[in-house]
């Protein structure tokens, strides 16, 4: 559980930092440096733990399908943050786990049940508070944005439990941050802003806190069990709000606190509900 936590506090870090590059780069840029940044670290980590076989044995097809989401979700995230406070992206981004739950049926063929769709729609609901027709309202880019994102991440998710059954997760972290890197990096070109000298340690810092973090909330879900390590992942609210109002001088509105309230304790009540079910399957 303190491994998530740090996880949670390193990606916390990153986002602001991506937050930070988004105000002189643009979103495919900053997509791309994020991954260039942190593909050293871990491709030292994946070849020092697993070696090369692991990285050329893999399902090139669900690989490359996942560098397209990684771009996507990392495109559409740095584009929300740069127009939205952290905690408002973190809140509409913590529908993420209701989606992947929802896409388990169709995709792995898993189950289920009412009280865990009830839970998917209560959560939604929390996310039509957030996104209320005001100045963040449906009218909102950066608010599409950020679904657009954690659909994504969702996505991306339910294709790692379809690839773990034959790749490593040294082989499917150092070819997404490589995708992420060289996809993004392309798109980005015809618009590529020189790098400012001061920005070069920031880029750093977030390829380092984005490599940590990876690794940490590896190590998480290997020594914990999923039901008590997922909830964690909320922990990142906190972070965010620490970082608005410390960086940006801003706090949540009661509408934010609101639908944030409502999305969150839809996920812990699906997670709840989810170790309930495994625990009935395998007593």
């Amino acid at each position: 559980m303190l491994t998530m936590l740090v996880a949670v506090a390193l990606f916390a870090m990153m986002d602001a930092g991506l937050k930070q590059l988004s105000a002189h780069y643009p979103p495919f840029q900053v997509a791309s440096l994020r991954g260039a940044a942190s593909l050293p670290l871990v491709l030292v980590w994946a070849l020092a733990t697993a070696g090369v076989g692991p990285l050329l044995r893999v399902r090139w097809s669900l690989h490359l399908l996942r560098g397209v989401l990684g771009v996507s979700m990392m495109a559409t995230f740095v584009y929300a943050v740069s127009r939205l406070p952290l905690s408002t992206t973190y809140s509409i981004f913590f529908v993420a786990p209701l989606v992947i739950t929802a896409l388990s049926v169709p995709v792995l063929g898993e189950k289920v049940g009412p009280r865990r769709w009830t839970a998917i729609i209560v959560g939604l609901v929390g996310v039509f508070v957030l996104l209320r027709p005001t100045g963040e309202g449906f009218i909102s880019l950066a608010a599409l944005a950020v679904l657009v994102a954690a659909v994504m991440y969702a996505i991306s998710a339910i294709t790692v439990r379809v690839l773990a059954r034959t790749d490593s997760t040294q082989a499917m972290m150092v070819w997404l941050m490589a995708m992420i890197a060289l996809g993004a990096g392309v798109l980005a070109w015809p618009d590529w802003v020189p790098i400012r000298r001061e920005d070069v340690w920031l880029i750093a810092f977030i390829g380092v806190a984005g490599a940590l973090g990876q690794y940490a909330i590896t190590e998480a879900f290997r020594l914990g069990e999923a039901s008590a390590i997922a909830p964690l992942e909320y922990t990142a609210l906190v972070w965010g709000v620490l970082f608005d109002l410390t960086f940006w001088g801003v706090l949540p509105d009661a509408v934010t606190w609101v639908g944030a309230a409502i999305i969150v304790g839809s996920g812990l009540y699906l997670i709840r509900r989810e170790r309930v079910h495994a625990e009935a399957e395998h007593p």
